[in-house]
């Protein structure tokens, strides 16, 4: 991966750049940036410059044989560590190593992708993948070997906040004493899910939504033309990923907004219509038959739909992104049922769906739940506006 290959973050890349050509490599790095901002190409980007000692901003032109292997990831210093979980290829003990041919796929095919478009990838979207204590037995061993090349070892962690509590504790000495020339590169999206006590043994390197410009452009050379490429990088929000499936017609989103306005228009008949509560019965059980990390990401979208229509209801239409291509549906319409007096009821119940899906909880009886205090709370009344000069 070369750094004039990733969209935008020109002061990221010139940061890294001049840190390795002066000499100063933190053994530990956390990248921490939304999805589909470009945290796992940098981070491929920056391994390969600082393995085969490439200078001045870019990667080639310097050791073109090892610049050559870690275009293909099969470098013998470069590692990678992944959430992964047992499937029909890897009946138990899954480690990365079980996935690297489908490791490569993916980074070929889909550098700015998310965890569930990886899941999907190996066949394992029902299930919730981790990086567990087998990995980090993996981890230590690989790098207890020298260099295969005789410079650095880079260990690249994606996803870092999958590690469970055993796997940071084992990995905890390791971090904070690497062996000499070794680095390693975590790659998070939510730095609030990472313990403690790896955070503070890493630099963090923050990483912003990319820009609308610089997704554009992205998009024109994949062949959109200028106009159609600015609309859509308007409505991914600084999310490549979301805009290159927006482009192919392939975003879970499409499914989501399905979802979200079946869920909803229930919701609103429901009110005293005991009847329509079936119909939320059976929107609960569609939902359900899906995997975990399918429904946790739906309802991560129900908040990000949530607080667009409040914005909307507001008038700061110049943050309001997202578009709801489902016929008969307006974002607007739907605005004014979101206010001050139950936005954050509303999210709250949202959160802790998601928590209690993510811990195993029986997803049909959650979503149920979740439907009939949506119904109440889409029916709360918002508070009219006083005029200042009222006492």
């Amino acid at each position: 991966m070369l750094f004039k290959d990733i969209l935008g973050l020109t002061h990221i890349k010139n940061h890294l750049a001049s840190s390795a050509e002066a000499g100063r490599i933190p053994h530990a790095q956390l990248f921490v940036g939304p999805e589909g901002s470009g945290t796992l190409p940098m981070a491929l980007a920056y391994a390969q410059y600082i393995i085969c000692g490439n200078l001045n901003g870019e990667n080639e032109g310097q050791n073109q044989v090892c610049n050559t292997k870690c275009d293909t990831l099969s470098h013998p210093d470069m590692h990678f560590a992944f959430p992964v979980s047992n499937s029909e290829k890897v009946k138990s003990h899954a480690v990365s190593n079980h996935y690297m041919e489908e490791w490569r796929q993916f980074i070929r095919e889909q550098p700015y992708g998310n965890l569930f478009d990886w899941y999907r990838l190996i066949g394992v979207e029902k299930k919730q993948g981790q990086i567990g204590v087998d990995e980090a037995h993996d981890i230590v061993k690989k790098l207890s070997l020298k260099s295969y090349e005789g410079g650095y070892k880079v260990m690249l962690i994606w996803m870092a906040e999958k590690m469970n509590t055993a796997t940071a504790n084992k990995l905890l000495k390791l971090i904070e004493e690497p062996p000499q020339k070794t680095v390693f590169l975590l790659i998070a999206q939510n730095e609030g899910d990472i313990i403690q006590t790896i955070k503070s043994r890493c630099q963090i390197l923050h990483f912003p939504p990319l820009s609308e410009e610089a997704m554009a452009k992205g998009l024109e050379e994949r062949g959109l033309v200028r106009e159609e490429a600015l609309r859509l990088a308007h409505e991914a929000n600084g999310n490549f990923n979301k805009a290159l499936d927006l482009m192919n017609k392939d975003s879970e989103d499409l499914v989501f907004e399905r979802w979200f306005v079946q869920w909803v228009r229930s919701a609103f008949k429901a009110k005293g219509n005991k009847a329509v509560i079936h119909e939320l019965i059976l929107w609960a059980e569609e939902v359900a038959k899906t995997g975990r990390e399918t429904q946790k990401k739906f309802l991560q979208y129900c908040i990000t739909v949530m607080r667009q229509a409040m914005l909307l209801n507001y008038n700061v239409k110049e943050l309001a992104f997202m578009r709801i291509h489902v016929d008969g549906f307006k974002l607007e319409n739907f605005a004014p049922f979101v206010h001050e007096n139950n936005i954050l009821p509303i999210v709250a119940e949202l959160e802790d769906a998601m928590y209690h899906i993510e811990r195993n909880g029986n997803s049909k009886l959650v979503l149920t739940d979740l439907s009939i205090k949506l119904t109440r709370l889409l029916h709360t009344k918002e508070t009219p506006f006083l005029n200042q000069n009222q006492p």
